[in-house]
Parts: structure tokens; sequence; C-alpha cells
């Protein structure tokens, strides 16, 4: 056993002399409490409608958890295809006179939309997200409760998802160019 271990063990309940610092502390503790409104009175019970546990500390050092990363990056994702079809249907338009031939196109367009990687994050967000959020059951249905009122799920994007915003209609277009 180390010295300064045994000294420390062997110190243990031994009333040390009063230093001058103690007793600037007393008297600043002293005063304190002849200054409160609270001194022999009860003080009320505050309820805490929480419990503190060490994974919330060690999840509030750690930064965003990883489903906040994963839907970040879910909406950056969209957000650029957003961006580059409404690019590549306005530019489809004025490349083509014929509404049926534009109809044929951008609907070969949209079939040919890869949204490979967001729909891995979709899926993978779908999987985990219900145990990454601690996301309670709702013991009526038997499945995940609501997130602001909706179903946590994801719809993966594919060509459906395309031609609900960029319409196959060049009347859409102009539409949109007047706004």
């Amino acid at each position: 056993m180390k010295r300064a271990e045994r000294e420390r063990i062997l110190r243990q309940g031994v009333v040390l002399p009063e230093t001058a610092r103690d007793r600037r502390q007393h008297e600043g503790l002293s005063e304190d409490l002849d200054s409160s409104p609270l001194v022999g009175r009860p003080l009320h019970l505050r309820l805490r409608n929480f419990r503190q546990a060490a994974d919330g500390y060690l999840a509030s050092l750690g930064g965003p958890l990883p489903y906040m990363l994963r839907l970040r990056e879910i909406d950056d994702l969209i957000a650029a295809a957003t961006t580059d079809l409404d690019e590549r249907w306005r530019a489809l338009s004025l490349e083509t006179r014929d509404d049926e031939q534009f109809a044929r196109r951008w609907c070969q367009e949209a079939k040919r939309a890869s949204f490979a990687e967001v729909n891995e994050l979709i899926d993978r967000h779908n999987r985990w997200y219900p145990a990454e959020s601690r996301l309670p059951m709702d013991p009526r249905t038997g499945d995940y409760a609501l997130v602001n009122g909706k179903d946590y799920r994801l719809s993966p994007l594919d060509e459906e998802w395309v031609l609900e915003r960029f319409p196959a209609d060049r009347r859409r277009v102009t539409e949109r160019r007047r706004r």
C-alpha cells in the first residue's frame, strides 16, 4: 500500500484545526442565512416530472444522435434531388414543343432517376428510428406512437414521387414559371 493512500485512510474521521479559509466560509454562510427569508420555514416540495439517467447525460455530451444526423442527411439529399429534377423538368419543357412528346420523355426521365443513396438512408431510418429515439408504443394500435401526428416511417423515393412533384404536363411548367 502506498504511503499517501495509507495516510488518507488513517486521517478519516479526524477533525482538523480550523483554518482562516474555513472561518471565512462559515462567516459567509451565516450572513447568507441571516438575510434569507426562508430561515425557520419549511421548503415547499418541488416535484420533477422527469428522471435523471446516465444515458441522458451521455447523449447530451455526445452531440446529435444518429437518427438526427440521418434525418438531416435525408433532407439534404431530397432537397438536392428536387433541385436537380426541377432544372431537368424546366429544360425538357423548353426543348420539346409537343405536349405528348414532353409527357413521354419526362416519364422516361422519372423512371431513370436514381435514388439509391437516399432510399438506403430511408430504409435505415425506418428500421432504427424507434429504438434510437426511444419512441413509445401505442397500446391501442400495438404500433409505435405517432410523431407530430404522423407515422415515423418515410416513403422511399421513386417514379411516383417524381411525377407527383413534377407532373408530365407542360402547362404546369409554364404555370410555375409565371410564379
